[in-house]
């Protein structure tokens, strides 16, 4: 089997789930469990999903299923009790344990960066605050070019804090929003520097501990035979292993394992203030731009949850919180082909009684060989977002990667129309000349952005 080598949109980029605008329902014991199996089974079998779904109602499960495998090559099952890497979502347990720091006056949201580390570039003006919201213009370190060269090998604090002092800053501190892992990496080193503690003993003894959580931890090497997933990506008409990053490198921003049920009783052990004061839990549901400490504004209609997604390597997740119904939806993929967003919108759906039409999966996909790719490929640009697309040949497939992102294999449904599922993408190319497309049109969360192709630099 081989191992491919990719980066997710895991540490790299926090996909936002916007939910589709639905007459929400009122959710009951009766809501039809067959139909979200059912739903379940078909991605499953048509190789869209493998991992687990879990919705929790005030405090008791609702639903749980499990499909796919933990282990593809040795045949072993996901259950209820596999544990997946979350990506982050690690950033949400991070911002609790920094917020009790604050509970208890060791920490203020106001401190600088400098009072820590001062050789990072602007870090007078940083605060902890700054980091929390993504607001610090500290560059994300797992955009860089190389970091698929060395994500799967052990970095230490000194190796990792020599790659952040390095990295030119981004904007002014406070000037805007902007995600970055460098922000969680560096409250882990704050953590670990004000209790004299590694990450994992302060997750043990803050978390862990008081909720008596079983499978929640800091993650190692991944080993399916303690029931622990591995992480798989589609192609050639089968699941291939994706590569390991090493977990010394994403730390609090994105090192955690734990199962469904477990991060479901900590997000609701966050919101009945078993974890923070009320003072602190305002201030990580206090947004802007979507952004609070530690968690994100999850729309649904009229209602609001509050969560946040994670991804790392072939894994994608979500865990998310609605304060008004007390409701929890927990969901943990370890290979997946289609939209995330979209199997959450069918859950929600199904669990909360809206009208949801079970999709057919069987859309026509076609072959294109070396010469009929070479049409496609090429670099092009958009007014209206701040990257660039490459289209290129990698081997036998034809892929796409925009500007410091994952390069992702394109499905061709028609010689015009190419998908990405996992991160609903579809790339519509149009205006063949001199045999090669010149525009395309991406369309992705409810968003239609043109691309045109950039000119060749003149020789």
């Amino acid at each position: 089997m081989r191992v491919l080598r990719f980066k997710n949109v895991f540490l790299g980029v926090l996909i936002v789930v916007l939910m589709q605008s639905l007459a929400l329902g009122q959710a009951s014991a009766t809501f039809d469990k067959q139909k979200l199996d059912t739903y379940l089974e078909k991605l499953a079998e048509k190789n869209k999903m493998m991992g687990s779904l879990t919705i929790d109602s005030a405090g008791s499960t609702a639903y749980h299923k499990a499909v796919g495998f933990r282990d593809v090559e040795n045949n072993l099952r996901a259950d209820a009790d596999t544990k997946y890497r979350i990506g982050s979502i690690t950033k949400t347990y991070t911002a609790t344990m920094i917020m009790q720091l604050v509970d208890k006056d060791k920490l203020s949201l106001s401190t600088p960066l400098a009072d820590f580390y001062p050789q990072i570039p602007q870090s007078e003006s940083i605060t902890i605050e700054h980091l929390l919201r993504h607001q610090s213009g500290l560059y994300n370190f797992t955009n860089a070019p190389n970091y698929l060269d060395w994500m799967t090998e052990a970095r230490s604090k000194e190796e990792l804090l020599q790659i952040f002092y390095e990295d030119e800053p981004q904007f002014d501190p406070g000037a805007q929003i902007s995600y970055s892992n460098t922000n969680y990496v560096l409250l882990q080193f704050i953590l670990e520097d004000i209790t004299g503690e590694s990450y994992a003993e302060q997750l043990k003894k803050r978390i862990v501990e008081p909720l008596n959580l079983q499978h929640t931890h800091y993650g190692d090497n991944i080993e399916p035979a303690k029931n622990e997933a591995l992480s798989y990506q589609f192609l050639d008409e089968q699941w291939n292993l994706a590569s390991e990053t090493h977990l010394s490198i994403p730390g609090g921003a994105g090192a955690i394992v734990s199962t469904n049920a477990e991060m479901i009783t900590f997000i609701r052990a966050l919101f009945e203030g078993k974890l923070v004061s009320q003072n602190s839990l305002d201030k990580m549901t206090s947004t802007e731009q979507g952004f609070g400490i530690g968690l994100i504004k999850v729309p649904f209609h009229d209602k609001y949850a509050f969560g946040h997604n994670g991804g790392i390597d072939g894994f994608q997740s979500h865990l998310s919180y609605f304060p008004q119904e007390d409701v929890s939806i927990a969901l943990t993929t370890n290979g997946l082909q289609y939209s995330l967003n979209d199997i959450l919108i069918g859950a929600l759906s199904i669990y909360f009684g809206l009208d949801f039409e079970i999709p057919s999966l069987d859309e026509k996909t076609i072959t294109l060989n070396t010469d009929q790719m070479k049409k496609y490929v090429g670099t092009y640009t958009t007014e209206q977002l701040p990257m660039e697309i490459e289209v290129f040949i990698d081997g036998k497939t034809l892929k796409a990667q925009a500007t410091g992102q994952q390069s992702f294999p394109l499905t061709a449904n028609s010689k015009t129309k190419f998908r990405f599922d996992p991160a609903g993408v579809v790339m519509e190319f149009d205006s063949l000349q001199n045999g090669e497309y010149q525009h395309f049109t991406l369309n992705q969360g409810g968003g239609s952005f043109p691309f045109t192709r950039k000119a060749p630099k003149e020789q």
